[in-house]
């Protein structure tokens, strides 16, 4: 069996819809929502299925429907074609997705993982709501034409590199006023752009205190030692401590998404096949941006 790694999307992966046939078909699925259901106090499955979009959208539910969600797919992939997990040897996830890499490496359990999620959402809703921001998606333009348009834009306002996804995809995060500045030089640049769907500037400053809230919360929850190696979104290397992941995951929330990096990093380490699993096809279309020839297979929610 070839060198594999499983991947899990991050938010925005979300559609109203997402998830009627692999809850069909697979109990232990169900289960997972029924306990999530519990946790959270609402239906998720119906938020899932029925929307309205608004709501499913919204980081206090969409964090924890993602999360559920891709540990629902994991369940068809055992059930289907258990070898792809027994020949994976790396794990990792965008944002959020980490999480779900956690649960599958053995270091978090489902049920700590889902109120790390949903506390995470919450204290992160809070900080957005506190300061009115946003995040821009910038494509057709390398990292270092970007870093310009962020230096000059921070005359308006605070404003940083939020998420490295992929060659020719980089967002920014900031005050509403930095990021329509930015969003006018990159386009005035060539640049196609686009305004994320999500409640304030992720991964920057501006986040606190949603990462002492984060830090509080994982003070409560037995980190295990991964089976098998996670890379981190902070510094794109993999982890199994759990000393560090803790650590990883705090400064997560305030530190960019080196996603490209870590992609970069798992080719080198020798993966040869990745499974995208959860809702969406976007993890594969960037891993196909950093290696044309990368073999991925999605698992949909």
């Amino acid at each position: 069996m070839p060198r594999t790694a499983v991947l899990f999307p991050g938010q925005g992966a979300q559609s109203v819809g997402m998830g009627r046939e692999v809850l069909a078909a697979s109990p232990v699925a169900q289960e997972l929502f029924s306990e999530a259901s519990a946790i959270l106090g609402y239906d998720l499955a119906d938020v899932c299925w029925n929307g309205p979009a608004e709501r499913l959208n919204s980081t206090v539910v969409s964090q924890p429907a993602i999360f559920v969600g891709s540990l629902a797919a994991l369940e068809v992939v055992k059930a289907q074609e258990p070898a792809v997990l027994d020949s994976c040897v790396a794990a990792a996830g965008l944002s959020l997705g980490e999480y779900t890499a956690l649960v599958f490496a053995g270091a978090l359990s489902f049920v700590d993982g889902l109120r790390l999620v949903k506390r995470r959402g919450e204290a992160m809703q809070a900080a957005a709501d506190a300061t009115p921001s946003g995040m821009l998606s910038i494509l057709m333009l390398d990292r270092a034409v970007v870093e310009e348009i962020v230096q000059q834009a921070q005359a308006t306002g605070f404003i940083r590199i939020a998420n490295l996804l992929c060659p020719g995809n980089i967002v920014v995060s900031g005050d509403k006023a930095a990021v329509a500045e930015a969003q006018r030089l990159a386009e005035e640049r060539g640049a196609r752009t686009v305004m994320l769907a999500v409640a304030g500037a992720f991964h920057t400053p501006l986040m606190r205190p949603a990462d002492q809230a984060l830090a509080e919360a994982l003070a409560q929850v037995d980190l295990r030692p991964a089976r098998i190696p996670v890379w981190s979104n902070v510094d794109a290397q993999p982890h199994q401590d759990p000393a560090e992941i803790r650590d990883l995951l705090i400064r997560q929330v305030l530190e960019p998404v080196r996603w490209e990096d870590s992609l970069r990093g798992m080719l080198a380490w020798g993966i040869e096949q990745f499974h995208e699993v959860g809702p969406g096809k976007v993890l594969a279309g960037l891993l196909k941006r950093v290696h044309r020839k990368a073999d991925c297979r999605n698992w949909l929610f």
